[in-house]
């Protein structure tokens, strides 16, 4: 089974579903915080290979839901610098296993490189159900509070402000 680092934001929900998937596929799981991370252009850059720079972001950054930043409409160089200052902007996960660098969690994608298929019978539908769900988006759903401090899942306007807020 593979070693992955798994860089991502500390608490997302998604991000935990992710590792355990990858976990009962019997791969190792080495998490990071992608907001701590010391990036510099080049190892950030080699994570996004040929994809579309409006790709790399966050759709679920403050800034991009704001419309302060269009992945859209910058540049290759903008937006890593912008990623650096601010790395709520970088999608997630960011992912790493030996040589090869990935961002989102395509679970297909996933399931072709590494192989997503549970190690343990026991764990047949739990992975099953989570390869059904939306891994690649944040996990927030519509029916959250939309404003900081609202929140029900542990943690408030505070913890929102030292880990650079929930979104809502």
């Amino acid at each position: 089974m593979a070693r992955v680092i798994f860089y991502s934001k500390p608490g997302c929900q998604g991000g935990t579903k992710q590792k355990v998937l990858l976990t009962a596929a019997g791969h190792e799981v080495v998490a990071y915080n992608l907001l701590t991370e010391p990036w510099t252009v080049e190892r950030l850059r080699s994570f996004f290979g040929d994809r579309p720079v409006a790709e790399w972001f966050n759709r679920s950054s403050p800034k991009v839901k704001s419309g302060e930043v269009v992945p859209e409409k910058i540049d290759a160089e903008t937006a890593l610098g912008l990623m650096l200052r601010e790395p709520l902007l970088i999608r997630r996960p960011l992912l790493e296993i030996g040589d090869r660098r990935e961002v989102g969690f395509d679970v297909q994608k996933i399931d072709a490189w590494i192989g997503l298929k549970p190690a343990d019978e026991s764990l047949q539908e739990m992975s099953e159900n989570l390869m059904k769900q939306d891994l690649q988006n944040c996990s927030h759903g519509q029916d959250q509070p939309k404003k900081q401090g609202d929140c029900n899942h542990g943690h408030g306007s505070q913890e929102h402000q030292k880990q650079g807020s929930c979104n809502h």
